[in-house]
């Protein structure tokens, strides 16, 4: 079997459905034991999957995803699998440098176990020591002060640590924009309990509503709020192919799905908005 990362840099909001609605809030998809946003593999799929039925039809996408069910036919084992696309750093405004990224140990735990040799685990160990409730963050930059939203961290609770380790390993991430960089020179790891909270007030909210044709006036019921993981956020997700049970059947999709994984695409909800374009970039283990 073969086993794959690809890394989404998010080009536009991205949102992941509305499991967490609450009164006129349209969330997003939420792990249940961290409250951390998430792109399900449900979606990655059915994403990935209608667009290689549009290029190579259903016959061969059927056996390639595993035929779903129809007409009283029971569903059939695929030769693809996708886990769930789960965040590696967070875009954050910052008052006192515009914008930084932050990530946390969990985060950093999480992609170490889908590197080849968990080059990373030394490097977090490193990290859950220093970050304290003296120094609760640690930053890739040298400043006297920083402004994440509502916290204000001067130079005695800020601890500088090089990322020569991350630097290593997000070589293989797009950087049409340039971006990828100022991450890493803009880049600060936090406890996983500030993350979340950060997270939380750092998720892009936009409140809808429905006019009424003649008058200027709000729609009865038609007031929502819609939430979305923001712009620049970089996400990834593992998923891998088993061996082809007849070579012949799938070997164009396989070699399609490869191509599309390092492409721009389109997933998520919302896409008549623009939401959920990336970025993707896929690495061989």
């Amino acid at each position: 079997m073969t086993q794959q990362l690809t890394y989404m840099y998010l080009l536009t909001p991205l949102h992941t459905g509305a499991s967490a609605d609450e009164g006129n809030l349209m969330g997003i998809a939420r792990e249940v034991h961290t409250e951390f946003p998430y792109l399900p593999a449900s979606s990655l799929r059915g994403k990935i999957r209608a667009e290689l039925e549009a290029s190579h039809g259903e016959e061969e996408a059927g056996i390639f995803f595993g035929q779903k069910i129809k007409d009283g036919q029971q569903p059939t084992e695929g030769e693809v699998w996708f886990a769930d696309a789960t965040l590696l750093f967070f875009p954050i405004a910052s008052l006192s440098h515009h914008l930084i990224w932050i990530t946390c140990p969990l985060f950093l735990e999480r992609w170490n176990r889908w590197l080849d040799q968990n080059p990373l685990s030394h490097f977090i160990a490193q990290c859950r020591s220093k970050i304290t409730d003296n120094t609760p963050a640690l930053v890739s930059f040298d400043t006297n002060e920083l402004l994440l939203q509502n916290a204000k961290l001067s130079r005695n609770h800020l601890n500088h640590q090089p990322v020569t380790e991350i630097a290593n390993n997000l070589k293989h991430l797009p950087s049409q924009n340039g971006m990828i960089s100022q991450i890493l020179d803009n880049l600060v790891i936090v406890s996983d309990e500030d993350c979340i909270s950060l997270i939380e007030t750092g998720l892009q909210r936009e409140v809808r509503v429905t006019l009424e044709e003649r008058e200027k006036t709000v729609k009865d019921g038609s007031f929502r709020s819609e939430e979305a993981i923001p712009p620049e956020a970089v996400l990834f997700f593992p998923w891998g192919m088993k061996p082809a049970k007849d070579e012949a059947n799938t070997n164009n999709i396989r070699t399609a799905t490869q191509q599309l994984l390092d492409d721009k695409l389109q997933f998520g909800g919302l896409e008549g908005l623009g939401r959920g374009w990336a970025y993707l970039n896929t690495v061989n283990d």
